[in-house]
């Protein structure tokens, strides 16, 4: 249970499971993340003896410390932000239902949106997988249960609001797997995309590579910087070893002139792809990135492509969650 004795995640367990109505604050009042986090801590210390005088103030500093280095606001108005505490020997979860919603810059993105559920989760620092689990939990509690998620809002007390996760039947499995880890905001392109189109999303979306789908969305490839770049170059220069003599911008002349009509039909990528199901483990999917030396894992459900897992991914939910 959480709040209580030291719980350690060992099998599929309900969601609600490791709610305790000690730490459900209703109608709770912040203006900013800073000071709801800190308000919560302090709520919180009068409930569990593992936070006091002396350690309270460096739980606050280790959580808004992750806070600043990138944004737990993950949409639908929620936010999660969390602390790993060297020898913290409970495993908590907070929420905080806000009475007046406040701004944040959503996780990735620039723009703001308002945050009304504030789910804090603390952990011991070897604990990253109970975290990252429970993560997950709430993020599919609030996509894939948006009427109950709504309900949750409007609880009139700790109990009803526990009751209603319960009703959603959102579990915390064991092991980290791929559906804990992808990105599914990263669109598909398709064969008939412009190499225009693909510059232009690869530049503002800051990825090197995008995945290629068919009508139905059955992926069938990917199409990377690498191909960009080849298609500027002159057929005949992978001849020769020494391309100095070139002009600036003659190599890329066709590029510049067809870019708006060439489609990457002919271009993408079909060999070297690599995919992962849902419930891949994440030493299956670091092995492939080792091994493989893969920059981009895709996540495919009855081979529909749903989503993306990047090197990155492994370090923002893993290593330095």
């Amino acid at each position: 249970m959480i709040g209580r004795s030291d719980p350690v995640i060992n099998k599929t367990m309900k969601l609600s499971s490791h709610l305790d109505p000690k730490f459900i604050m209703l109608n709770f009042q912040g203006n900013t993340i800073e000071d709801v986090i800190s308000k919560m801590i302090d709520k919180i210390s009068y409930e569990t003896c593992e936070i006091n005088n002396d350690n309270r103030e460096l739980i606050k500093q280790t959580v808004l410390k992750r806070e600043t280095e990138l944004s737990t606001a993950i949409g639908n108005g929620i936010a999660i932000p969390h602390g790993r505490l060297k020898d913290f020997k409970d495993f908590i979860i907070a929420i905080a239902v806000m009475e007046t919603p406040f701004k944040m810059n959503l996780i990735g993105h620039k723009e703001e949106e308002k945050v009304d559920f504030v789910v804090l989760i603390l952990s011991d620092i070897l604990k990253n997988k109970n975290m990252l689990k429970a993560m997950s939990a709430i993020s599919k509690l609030s996509m894939k249960n948006t009427v109950i998620f709504e309900k949750l809002k409007k609880s009139k007390t700790p109990s009803e609001l526990i009751d209603l996760i319960q009703e959603s039947n959102i579990e915390i499995e064991h092991q980290i797997v791929a559906s804990d880890l992808f990105d599914s905001n990263l669109q598909p392109v398709t064969p008939t995309t412009t190499l225009e189109v693909v510059a232009q999303r690869l530049i503002s979306e800051q990825i090197s590579g995008l995945p290629v789908v068919d009508e139905q969305g059955n992926i069938i490839g990917e199409i990377t910087e690498r191909e960009l770049i080849s298609f500027g170059m002159p057929k005949y220069t992978h001849l020769l070893d020494d391309l100095n003599f070139l002009t600036v911008g003659e190599p890329f002349e066709e590029y510049l002139l067809n870019e708006n009509i060439t489609t990457i039909e002919t271009l993408y990528r079909k060999e070297g792809i690599f995919t992962v199901d849902l419930e891949a483990g994440v030493m299956a999917i670091c092995s492939i990135i080792i091994k493989k030396n893969a920059t981009r894992i895709y996540v495919i459900e009855n081979n529909k492509y749903i989503g993306i897992i990047k090197r990155a991914d492994i370090i923002k939910k893993v290593l330095h969650l």
